[in-house]
C-alpha cells in the first residue's frame, strides 16, 4: 500500500537522511519526494512511501516524529507517482485540446496538484458560482446553494468557515484553495478531503498554471 506523508521538518542538512533513515526501519520503501516549500528554518516535504501488506500507516507517523522538531502534517493514500514535471504536462495537455481544455483541465489536475478533486465554477464579478461548469471524478455531491460572498480575484486557500460553504465540507475537515483561470475567468477550485490544508508555496503555483491556462483557452 502507498502512501502520501507531508511532513513539516528542520531544514538543515542530513534531516532528510535521517527522516529516510527512520521511515526505511519503520518498513517504509520510499518512492518519491517532493519539496513543497521552505521558509523559516523549516521544510515542508511530500513523500511517497511503500508499505508492505498488513503493516498500518500509524508506523510511519511514529517513525517520522520520533525525530526533534519533525511534525507529521497529514497522511493519506496514494496512487501514482509523484512528478516534478507533473504540472507542465498539465498545461501541456490543456494546450493541446483548448476548446475541451477546461475539462482536461479538472481531469488531470488531481493528480497534478495532489488534490482529491478538482471544478471549475462560474465567476459572476469575481464570485465563485453554485455549481461546476466542469467537474473531475470525486467532486462533492453536496454544492453552495448561493454564490460566495468572497471574491477570488487571485489564487488563495478558501475559508472553510465562510458562509456559503455547505456544511458537510466543513465537517469533512475538506481543504480548499481556488483561483481565478485568466483575468475575469472562471474559478478553479481545488478541494483535499480531509486535509493537508494548502501550502503558500502551492497556492502560488496554482496563481501561475492558470494563468498560463487562462491566456491558452481564451
Amino acid at each position: 500500500m502507498s502512501y502520501l506523508l507531508r511532513v513539516v521538518l528542520p531544514d538543515r542538512p542530513g534531516t532528510l537522511g535521517l527522516l529516510a533513515l527512520a521511515l526505511g526501519e519503520a518498513g517504509a520503501d520510499i518512492q518519491s519526494l517532493d519539496v513543497i516549500e521552505r521558509s523559516g528554518g523549516y521544510a515542508v516535504d511530500d513523500i511517497v512511501v511503500n508499505l508492505p501488506t498488513g503493516a498500518l500507516p500509524d508506523v510511519l507517523i511514529t517513525a517520522a516524529e520520533a525525530m526533534d522538531d519533525t511534525v507529521v502534517d497529514a497522511i493519506r493514500p496514494f496512487v501514482g507517482n509523484l512528478d516534478t514535471h507533473r504540472e507542465l504536462e498539465l498545461i501541456e495537455l490543456v494546450a493541446g485540446a483548448p476548446r475541451r481544455g477546461l475539462q482536461r483541465l479538472v481531469d488531470a489536475a488531481p493528480r497534478a496538484l495532489q488534490v482529491h478533486w478538482a471544478a471549475v465554477l462560474d465567476n459572476a464579478d469575481g464570485r465563485p458560482g453554485t455549481a461546476p461548469l466542469h467537474a473531475s471524478a470525486g467532486t462533492p455531491e453536496t454544492w453552495p446553494d448561493r454564490p460566495a460572498q468572497e471574491t477570488v480575484r487571485s489564487a488563495q486557500v478558501v475559508r472553510t468557515d465562510a458562509d456559503w460553504v455547505p456544511e458537510a465540507w466543513r465537517v469533512g475537515g475538506m481543504a480548499l484553495a481556488a483561483a481565478p483561470i485568466g483575468d475575469g475567468g472562471p474559478v478553479l477550485l481545488l478541494g483535499r478531503n480531509g486535509g493537508p490544508q494548502f501550502r503558500p508555496a502551492e497556492v502560488a503555483r496554482l496563481g501561475y498554471i492558470t494563468g498560463i491556462i487562462g491566456t491558452v483557452v481564451r
